[in-house]
């Protein structure tokens, strides 16, 4: 493992006063982050295991990783995954993908089998399934933006909107959110009851409150920046990405700032058997940070 320069360790320490200086819950321990690997080619869609393990893609390779909270260590965990972009572990211990290969939502059991669970709307393909959500109730929100790829025969949208979706615990699909540009990141709070959804192609983050049947309220505006993925901590700061890893507190207001020496920094969750790893995923990157809060699952 390497341990980032001086300077950057310095910038870090900074970030960790202006933190305390605005009274933030958030402190960090005064450690800076430590590079995992950099052996990848695209690094995306983190998502912490009831043990604090972590999964995540590396996307242009079509496959999937897995993170010891124990050891420390990376394992190739699947091959021919779909071209996986956002993942996240549903209440039974299944690995949920963004599978945007073929544009579907997949859930991959411990035996690595997979069973498709969405693959399109209105007779529809969707755009590419992007980054998701599980509530208490085990119904799923994910993003649904269009990113042409390498990859796909077609070279144009089946569907002129860019949407988030709901996927009920009984399968049925519905629209839930329809005025992004291109709708990204996606975290919900503990207790279900606040949905964050990042629309990157118009830099802004919304906050909806989340009713009964899957429905979403009325979007409020929460924060003027996109982001790629994001995740949340006890206290419900919100951590955003993209020029490194940006945090605000419930009102939205900025609280702290990680440098990531990588020009893009892709997505973000809490890791680790306290959940109080922040496991960030950074380019060809992937990178630990010890905090003193804990993370939501």
């Amino acid at each position: 493992m390497k341990t980032l320069s001086f300077s950057i360790l310095s910038t870090l320490l900074l970030a960790a006063l202006a933190c305390s200086a605005n009274k933030s819950a958030l402190l960090l321990t005064g450690t800076a982050p430590t590079l995992v690997s950099d052996e990848f080619t695209f690094t995306e869609g983190p998502a912490v295991a009831p043990n604090g393990d972590v999964y995540f893609t590396d996307q242009p390779n079509n496959r999937i990783y897995h993170w010891s909270a124990e050891t420390g260590e990376v394992t190739l965990y699947m091959e021919n995954a779909g071209r996986a972009n956002g993942l996240y572990v549903d209440h039974q211990g299944n690995l949920l993908a963004c599978a945007d290969e073929n544009f579907q939502l997949w859930q991959i059991d411990q035996n690595k089998e997979v069973n498709v669970l969405a693959d399109g709307f209105d007779q529809k393909n969707f755009n590419g399934p992007n980054d998701l959500w599980v509530d208490k109730k085990g119904g799923v929100y994910f993003t649904d933006p269009y990113y042409q790829r390498e990859y796909w025969t077609r070279q144009a949208p089946d569907m002129e909107q860019q949407r988030v979706y709901y996927r009920s615990p009984e399968g049925d699909i519905k629209v839930v959110a329809d005025h992004f540009v291109r709708p990204n990141g996606i975290i919900g709070t503990k207790k279900g009851k606040t949905l964050y959804i990042a629309d990157i192609g118009d830099k802004k983050t919304y906050r909806y409150d989340v009713q009964k049947d899957g429905s979403l309220g009325d979007p409020q505006l929460f924060v003027s920046m996109g982001s790629d993925g994001m995740t949340i901590d006890e206290n419900g700061n919100i951590y955003l990405t993209g020029n490194g890893v940006t945090i605000f507190n419930p009102e939205g207001e900025q609280i702290g700032q990680v440098p990531i020496p990588q020009k893009w920094t892709a997505n973000v969750t809490f890791g680790g058997k306290e959940r109080k790893t922040l496991f960030i995923t950074a380019g060809p990157a992937v990178y630990t940070l010890k905090l003193n809060v804990s993370g939501v699952q």
